[in-house]
């Protein structure tokens, strides 16, 4: 074990010696290493960070190394962070996540931000979240307007099967229901906000390699990208109230193609709204 982490003269043995060998041997993939450590050692040990700082001299055992080095392994196989703790942060929930969802990224978080614009902190509004993958839209807008009669849709069981744990904690009033878009609601329902995060990568996208952990069918569309995005512009507008919008998100290179795909299907006030990262990455259209 000891030659695996390069330290065969000074094996580790406290925590602080941990510390140091973990860090040295992620230097080669991460561009955060020592918040890497600490969240691999407090999801190994059951340590929050302060307690990783206060006990830097506690001894390993045994079975703490064997966990300490399962997730380092697997880390080191290039498996995504967010996978092996488990759990990521999304807007300001912690949420469990696993290889049958997409982990939850910034970019999504202006999303649910727009959405929010307009939705009264007291008061109903029905919201509808198409592809929910880990709950992560879902569960957002829930926390951040309780009143809100909050859906969710997602095809995949396993995925869905994510969403309804992180939605036993953090809001059990979200209704999950498993199906393929708009299948599976009925069909009298209308919502004051429809929002998705769907699969709009091209199948033959370059950034497909550097995805290879995370769930096919939520990342790629098709041939051309537009292919979930379509549908769902498509469907949205009779399911929507008077004055209600869709939002979607995108690549940031599709903007132009996802604004026309909008005006065809009969919205208004179709604009596209810019990530923190100043990239093209929501469009939103209204009923009217």
């Amino acid at each position: 074990m000891t030659s695996d982490l390069g330290v065969t003269h000074n094996p580790p043995r406290s925590l602080r010696d941990w510390q140091h060998a973990l860090r040295e041997q992620l230097r080669v993939l991460s561009d955060q290493p020592e918040q890497e450590v600490r969240w691999l050692l407090a999801a190994a040990l059951g340590l929050d960070a302060a307690a990783l700082l206060r006990n830097a001299l506690l001894p390993i055992s045994s079975e703490e190394e064997v966990r300490i080095t399962a997730l380092l392994t697997q880390r080191l196989a290039g498996v995504p962070l967010a996978y092996c703790l488990g759990e990521w942060s999304f807007y300001g929930l912690d949420l469990c996540v696993a290889p049958a969802v997409l982990i939850p990224r910034p970019d999504t978080e202006t999303l649910v931000t727009l959405a929010l614009e307009g939705l009264a902190d007291e008061g109903a509004s029905r919201v509808l979240d198409l592809g929910t993958g880990s709950g992560a839209i879902a569960l957002a807008i829930a926390q951040a307007r309780p009143l809100a009669e909050v859906w969710a849709v997602e095809r995949s069981p396993a995925a869905l099967q994510v969403a309804r744990a992180n939605g036993a904690f953090l809001a059990p009033q979200v209704h999950w229901l498993e199906g393929d878009w708009y299948a599976p609601l009925d069909s009298t329902l209308r919502f004051d906000r429809i929002l998705a995060n769907p699969p709009y990568l091209a199948d033959t996208d370059p950034h497909l390699s550097d995805l290879r952990h995370e769930p096919w069918d939520a990342l790629v569309a098709g041939p051309s990208g537009l292919e979930c995005l379509e549908r769902i512009i498509v469907g949205a507008y009779e399911r929507l109230s008077l004055q209600g919008a869709l939002l979607l998100e995108h690549g940031p290179d599709q903007g132009n193609a996802v604004r026309g795909l909008f005006n065809n299907a009969g919205f208004s006030a179709v604009q596209t709204c810019r990530d923190l990262a100043g990239r093209e990455r929501v469009s939103i259209g209204t009923r009217t």
